[in-house]
Parts: C-alpha cells; sequence; structure tokens
C-alpha cells in the first residue's frame, strides 16, 4: 500500500436533511476523518413544487472548501461531491442553469410510473436498465415534463445530476459519474451507456445525457475564478468519487468477504451485497432489486428501502407541533414501548412525501385491522420494527437470488447510531449485524479520491484502511416467536 503520508482529501456529504464538509488526512495507512462544516439542506416549496436550493448549498460548499484551504495551508489532494440519488439540474447552450432543480419528493412524478409503463412494459425497462420501479427515478421525473411540455426541457443542451451539477461549477467541466447515473432508470449497465431505446419510446431527448466517467477519475482543476476567490493554489484537483452517496458508503463496508452484504443506513435504507456484474433476469424485477454502480467496476446489487425517513418525518411533525424531541430521547422511548405490536408497510406510498407521518403511521394501522401506536414511542417502534421486517424481507429474497444464504450483514452510515435498529436488524433477520462506521459515506467518497489520485492501490486496500481506521460493534441475534409473528403479519399488509 503506497499511502503517502498527510493526503489530504475534502469530501462534500449531502444529506436529505444537512451537508457537510469533512477532511480527511491518510498518514501512516490510516485515516483521519474530522468535519470542518456543517449546513442545512432545507428544501423550498414554491407554487406547489418542492424544489433544492442548489445556490445556497454551492455558497456552502464555497465556505467549507476555503475553510479546508486554511487549515491545510492549501495543501488539497483532491476535493470529492457525494448526494442522493435520481435528481438533476438542467443547463442551456452557454452553460446557465434551467430553473430550480425539483426535490424527488415533490408530487410531479404521481402517476408517472404508470403511464411510462403502459408505453414501454415493466420487463423492456428492466431489461435494459436493471433498476428498481419506484416514482421518484430520473426517467419519471424526466416524463413528467415531457407530458406538461416543460419549456426547460425543450431548451435543454445538458442534463447534470446533482453532484456533477456541482462538480461543474466548482470546475467548469460537464461529466456524468458512473454511480450517480446508475440510479436513474435512464442508463443500461451492461451496455455501459445510456438506454436510448427507452429514452426514444418516451420522448426523452438523448442529447442532454453527457459521457458518463468512472468513480475516482480527475474531473479538473477549481476554475480560475473560484480559485482566485478562494485563494487557492494552481491547480486543485476535484475528483469524482462515488457521487451516489451509498455507492461511496458500500466502498467503505469493512469487510473481506468476496460478496459483502450491507445496509447503507440513513434517510433511505439500501440492502444489498456487492456483485462483480449486474443480475438482470425476472427473478430480480419481480423482488424489486436494482443493479446500481459501485467502485472499481462493482455492482450495487439492491432494494430501495424507504429507512429513517419515517422517524425523521414524525419529529419533523412533531417540532412543528412545538414538541422538540431529539432523535435521541425519541430512540429511548421507542425502546421503552412494547416491540412488534403493530406493523406497517414502510415502502407504501402514502409515506413518501412529507406529510404527517404519526397520523399515517396509526391510520395504516386502523386500515389493516391492527392496534394503533398512540404516544410517540409506540410510533417510532411501530416504525423501527416494520423497517427491521423489511430488512428480513429483503434479506431472504437475496439469499434466493444469490443462491446463498448469507450469515453476516455489514450495517454503515448514520443509522448505526440508533442502536436499537441495529439490534432489531439482528433479530429480525436472525443474522449476524456488524455496525460500523458511521461517516462510511465520507470516508469512502475520501478513499475513492485517494484511489484516483494513486494514493491508495485498489478497493480491498481502501477496506484495510477502515478496518484499521474505525472501530465496529457487533450485535447478535435474539429470534423469538413474537417477531416471527410480526413477520407473517408484515407480509399479509405489506406490498
Amino acid at each position: 500500500m503506497d499511502v503517502h503520508k498527510n493526503s489530504n482529501f475534502l469530501a462534500f456529504d449531502f444529506g436529505a436533511e444537512s451537508g457537510r464538509a469533512l477532511l480527511g488526512t491518510l498518514d501512516g495507512g490510516k485515516l483521519h476523518l474530522r468535519e470542518i462544516h456543517r449546513f442545512p439542506n432545507c428544501p423550498v416549496w414554491t407554487l406547489g413544487h418542492l424544489h433544492w436550493d442548489v445556490l445556497k448549498l454551492f455558497d456552502e460548499v464555497k465556505h467549507g472548501l476555503k475553510i479546508a484551504l486554511d487549515q491545510t495551508g492549501g495543501d488539497l489532494d483532491g476535493i470529492g461531491v457525494d448526494t442522493w440519488g435520481v435528481d438533476f439540474g438542467l443547463f442551456s447552450e452557454d452553460g446557465e442553469l434551467l430553473g430550480n432543480p425539483f426535490h424527488y419528493r415533490d408530487e410531479r412524478t404521481n402517476g408517472m410510473l404508470e403511464a411510462v409503463t403502459e408505453i414501454v412494459p415493466r420487463e423492456e425497462i428492466f431489461e435494459h436498465t436493471g433498476i428498481q420501479f419506484i416514482q421518484v427515478n430520473t426517467l419519471y421525473q424526466l416524463y413528467s415534463m415531457v407530458l406538461t411540455g416543460s419549456t426547460a426541457l425543450k431548451c435543454a443542451s445538458t442534463l447534470l445530476f446533482t453532484p456533477d451539477l456541482f462538480n461543474y461549477w466548482l470546475t467548469g467541466q460537464m461529466t456524468s459519474e458512473y454511480s450517480i447515473a446508475t440510479t436513474s432508470q435512464c442508463y443500461d449497465p451492461r451496455k455501459g451507456d445510456w438506454a436510448t431505446e427507452i429514452l426514444d419510446k418516451l420522448g426523452i431527448p438523448t442529447g442532454i445525457f453527457q459521457k458518463v466517467v468512472q468513480p475516482g477519475t480527475t474531473i479538473g482543476c477549481l476554475a480560475s475564478t473560484l480559485a482566485r476567490e478562494l485563494g487557492a493554489g494552481e491547480c486543485v484537483p476535484v475528483v469524482a468519487p462515488a457521487c451516489h452517496d451509498t455507492g461511496s458508503a458500500v466502498a467503505a463496508v469493512p469487510s473481506t468477504e468476496e460478496c459483502p452484504v450491507y445496509i447503507s443506513s440513513g434517510t433511505w435504507s439500501l440492502m444489498g451485497a456487492e456483485l462483480d456484474k449486474p443480475l438482470i433476469n425476472e427473478n430480480a424485477r419481480q423482488m424489486g432489486f436494482a443493479n446500481e454502480g459501485g467502485v472499481a467496476g462493482t455492482i450495487r446489487f439492491l432494494h430501495n428501502i424507504m429507512g429513517l425517513w419515517l422517524v425523521q418525518e414524525c419529529r419533523r411533525t412533531w417540532l412543528a407541533a412545538g414538541e422538540d424531541v431529539s432523535y435521541a430521547e425519541l430512540a429511548r422511548m421507542a425502546e421503552a414501548s412494547d416491540g412488534f405490536v403493530s406493523v406497517v408497510d414502510p415502502d407504501a406510498g402514502v409515506f413518501l412525501t412529507p406529510g404527517d407521518m404519526p397520523e399515517r403511521i396509526r391510520q395504516f394501522c386502523r386500515e389493516t385491522g391492527q392496534n394503533v401506536p398512540e404516544s410517540k414511542g409506540e410510533v417510532v417502534r411501530c416504525a423501527l420494527d416494520s423497517l427491521a421486517l423489511r430488512y428480513r424481507d429483503t434479506m431472504e429474497k437475496l439469499d434466493e437470488l444469490l443462491e446463498k444464504r448469507f450469515d453476516r450483514i455489514h450495517i454503515v452510515g448514520g443509522g448505526t447510531q440508533n442502536t436499537l435498529l441495529c439490534q432489531l436488524a439482528a433479530d429480525a433477520t436472525g443474522r449476524t449485524v456488524v455496525a460500523g462506521p458511521v461517516e462510511a459515506t465520507a470516508i469512502g467518497n475520501v478513499l475513492v479520491q485517494a484511489m484516483g489520485r494513486g494514493v491508495v492501490g485498489s478497493l480491498a486496500e481502501v477496506r484495510e484502511i477502515v478496518r484499521s481506521s474505525f472501530e465496529m460493534v457487533t450485535y447478535e441475534p435474539h429470534p423469538s416467536g413474537v417477531i416471527d409473528r410480526a413477520y407473517e403479519t408484515f407480509k399479509h399488509v405489506a406490498s
């Protein structure tokens, strides 16, 4: 391993609630990571539509970059950006942003999945893209623009996914990074190019899609105007990590296994296994799996699960009502509540958009003839129990599709701080859970940059650094008849 002393890499990691700048220093085969800037990520409602405030976010990027330059004396070996998937900005021929990028939870995609699959059958779309059918996907966002005769789409010269947009503003270079491109359901992972056959049938202009680059690619130096503004040196490289946050998180899974099983746990839970090639067949389609791009030619074969969004939206609802309860306190309330009394389908469409999540959970339980959770602890416990049962369902499908039983699940990301959920995941699935690192996305971002710059040699070495630099917590399973009975209820009420 050729790890240069004191190599400094800056990671910008954007989540649904906040963004952060983290400075990673590689020294002697270990990674030291520290947060240097944190800022809120607050979507904005305008005229009934939900948008990302990308100009504000880029201003925060510049602020974080200035802090990093000051703290390192300008000695940055790379800058990398990762964000959520599927969302994008459209740009004119002269490089100007055409309108505010939409948030994937905006209701403009309601009914779009059904509208698209009336034109192109699900089997054909999956054959060309290998992606799970979720109405938030880029494909359905774009088709909604086709149907409404969007002026922005008609005038667009370029589509840039969210991290590609920030990379463009950092460097002046327009590219599309592989891991983020594959989330769109517009990309063919077997062909290694855009799924133009599908796009053409839907009237989506194919010329707006950019050349796809692999994780670790150096996109360019900081644009000269930005470098002067921030006082940066002659060439500070901007490197594409796995620009999809889950892609970076999976790169940091501290496994020595050939086919590690993981849950990237946060607002969404992305659960799957790392493969060396796409698995696109009818069983995978019917079971709701996706083939998303990973690092070093790997495929993230996974199922998208709604994740801690239900708890986050419950907290937001209570906060709006003047009840400021921390996530830690909600977790304690949930742990003190009886488990597996009632369950919901966390992936049900009713839970997708912002709103009164506690009442939606209660209403789901009423409509399915179950006990209705009333207190905050009972509502959160219902959400966490249901999430753990979805993990069990997904794990059983993964065993079947890959024709082996997996005994270990790696959980990485912010959700590892919820120790109750980690134990519930072990108990519900009957598998050993290894939790950590918490900062997997930023760690993967930094180390994939290091791979691209030749500081680290391989994905195996990336994971070796993770294991030597960060501690993990192991949860052993404690199955029970209560969980088994709740799982039978879950299979009945869940889609």
